[in-house]
């Protein structure tokens, strides 16, 4: 049986609008890729508003300990890419951790 994910971890960033692009090249390239290498999922997301857009990376792991395998410590804290301050409008002091509680349907590949 393949295992499940039990736990999604969630980062939000925001940048000016007129920089999202350039930005989600970096965070794709920095952030995204190396965390599709241990994590069991990985969704990206983009909201555009007329001033800002708003970044979403949702992660999904067996258990706290894997995501703490992977940060290195402490999976609640922040480990900003090393151009966030360039980017982003205010670094983000902490990310969600969420028990997954239900889950149907093909909402993280095949993870879920």
């Amino acid at each position: 049986m393949t295992a499940r994910p039990t736990i999604a971890r969630i980062w939000r960033g925001r940048v000016e609008r007129r920089r999202a692009d350039e930005y989600e090249v970096y965070l794709n390239e920095v952030g995204i890729t190396p965390l599709i290498e241990k994590a069991m999922g990985v969704q990206s997301l983009r909201e555009d508003r007329d001033n800002e857009s708003e970044f979403i990376t949702i992660s999904y792991w067996e258990s706290v300990e894997a995501m703490s395998r992977f940060t290195g410590g402490d999976p609640t804290r922040i480990h900003h890419l090393p151009r966030d301050k360039e980017f982003l409008i205010e670094l983000p002091e902490r990310v969600q951790i969420l028990n997954i509680r239900t889950a149907h349907g093909n909402t993280a590949g095949d993870v879920i």
